[in-house]
């Protein structure tokens, strides 16, 4: 039986190592390719729909060189595939298996949708390395809540499968693709600012969408053979003023590259190389990835505290002037506000310049809740994935994974460890540009004449610190303890703060390899850990 079939394009927004694609093609007379622009879905602040803009794009034309062309729809899938079924006269819908819990009512409800008008479903894992099923039944139907643990699940299922073929013209042979005159003005990929976004607000676009940039950019990366075997994620610095690791996680997020793609030109490169090993080398990054695949898929709420059952229920302050403060770049601490306004602009920051920033937002120095910062990462990340960014937020927050809540990032002492004379401030934040390498990193301590000199007045020109870091790190050192100590007895109550005026203008015990660093000063300490943004 040849099908009309209709390819649901939702992550894996590429032509390479898609098999769902694949078998839309097969046996195959007539095939939609799809994307639908759900109103009801979190796209992002400015910059990641931009992105997500700029894949469709590059995945209509990649279509349309194969005799095809990419569908876009907006509204509900619910609504929208009894429509397209009848419309196009659909005997088949392909996807790709999407883990996440928020999708998973949607999904759910269009497989119902598709058996009611008699068409046949086929779903294909391919936006993770191995099937996270499989994963959990091995672990009694339960997340691993180790890196140790996920690699001997992993041991036992051998490498991940290789990529499946890119879609090519002969895998379209015999298949057409009906399209009417007005077929661009209903289906085409619509502007920035039809969907409601000013284009004005988003930064320098960076960070191009699309498979053929993600393509680039790993033929980049794998080209220098010897950066690759010698990568170990804690050693790659925050601060610089270019990447220095590959910025493919907003590609491995959109599903513009592939995992397995990855994976395996890493270790093509590795053979016969002496190379790093997990969890601190590339590989070692995309098994993070996997292991918060795998929790979030399993973990009840795993995006929230209550009901979160791995989740540390901690009485975080409701303090939404500290929050406007570090989401706008304005806590009065440079590193901490240079990292927010890269974010802001960008869409993307270091791990560790994560790790810096979540640490102070919660149990560092402002003790507001890990849900509003996830929440911050989600508008502004071009890679913010539901189940990293939970996941880190969890674990960098020391709600869940990390239990060694005392090892704290200093705001101050951090930066200055690759960065000392302050370049990445002086970029991001031009008005501390003229201060002397001393005074930097706490620019309130330089002389009123040194500020003057600078252009600068703290307090006018740039916030004072909204608060003592030394002070609260230690006051917030012993309400994470007594978290700890109430831990399973109750659930905590949020503490609203006294009303205040606004500013002026991502470990269990660390995994093996992890590079400790001494304290900052003799009652913080800092830790550098690997994550899986890559």
């Amino acid at each position: 039986m040849q099908h009309s079939s209709i390819h649901w394009f939702r992550k894996g927004l590429r032509l390479h190592d898609n098999p769902a694609l694949l078998a839309a093609a097969a046996n195959c007379h007539h095939l939609y390719p799809l994307f639908i622009l759900d109103p009801s879905s979190d796209r992002g602040g400015a910059n990641a729909q931009r992105f997500l803009l700029d894949t469709l794009q590059d995945l209509d034309g990649s279509l349309r060189e194969m005799g095809t062309r990419l569908f876009v729809v907006q509204g509900c899938p619910e609504e929208v595939f009894p429509h397209l079924f009848h419309t196009w006269g659909t005997t088949q819908l392909t996807f790709e298996v999407d883990t996440e819990p928020p999708a998973w009512q949607r999904d759910a409800a269009v497989v119902e949708l598709a058996a009611r008008h008699g068409v046949e479903v086929i779903r294909e894992v391919s936006h993770t390395l191995y099937d996270t099923e499989r994963i959990l039944a091995l672990n009694n139907g339960k997340a691993p809540l180790t890196y140790k643990r996920l690699q001997s699940l992993l041991a036992s299922l051998g490498p991940p499968e290789k990529p499946a073929p890119a879609l090519t013209r002969e895998h379209l042979q015999g298949c057409h693709t009906p399209c009417q005159v007005s077929c661009d003005a209903d289906y085409g990929v619509p502007t920035l600012e039809e969907l409601g976004q000013d284009r004005t607000t988003a930064g320098p676009n960076l960070y191009p969408g699309g498979e053929t940039e993600a393509l680039a950019r790993l033929d980049a990366v794998t080209e220098r053979t010897a950066w690759v075997c010698g990568f170990k994620k804690p050693e790659t610095e925050p601060n610089s003023l270019s990447p220095s690791t590959t910025v493919l996680s907003p590609y491995l997020k959109f599903g513009c590259l592939s995992v397995r793609t990855f994976w395996w030109r890493l270790d093509e490169i590795y053979q016969g190389r002496e190379h790093s090993q997990p969890p601190v080398s590339l590989h070692g990054q995309l098994l993070w990835r996997e292991f918060f695949y795998t929790a979030g898929a399993s973990i009840p709420n795993f995006d929230r505290m209550v009901g979160n059952p791995i989740c540390l229920q901690v009485d975080w302050d409701d303090n939404p002037q500290h929050l406007h403060a570090w989401r706008e770049g304005q806590t009065g601490y440079p590193f901490i506000d240079a990292i927010m306004t890269q974010l802001r602009t960008e869409g993307w920051i270091h791990h560790l310049a994560r790790h810096a920033v979540a640490c102070f937002l919660t149990r560092g120095d402002l003790w507001v809740s890990w849900e509003e910062g996830l929440k911050v990462f989600k508008e502004l990340l071009l890679d913010a994935d539901w189940s990293l960014n939970a996941g880190n937020w969890l674990w960098l927050s020391g709600s869940a994974f990390f239990h060694r809540y005392f090892h704290v990032y200093s705001p101050i002492a951090f930066g200055k460890k690759t960065d000392r004379d302050g370049a990445y401030i002086r970029k991001y934040l031009p008005v501390l540009k003229d201060f002397p390498a001393e005074y930097i990193y706490e620019p309130w301590k330089a002389p009123r004449a040194v500020q003057e000199q600078a252009g600068c007045l703290v307090g006018t020109h740039y916030p004072q610190p909204i608060v003592e870091h030394q002070v609260v790190s230690k006051r917030n050192l012993g309400r994470m303890k007594a978290a700890h100590t109430r831990k399973g007895n109750e659930s905590p109550k949020r503490h609203r703060a006294p009303p205040a005026a606004l500013p002026p203008p991502w470990l269990p015990s660390s995994p093996p390899g992890t590079k400790q660093e001494p304290p900052a000063s003799s009652s913080m300490a800092e830790s550098q850990r690997k994550k899986p943004k890559i």
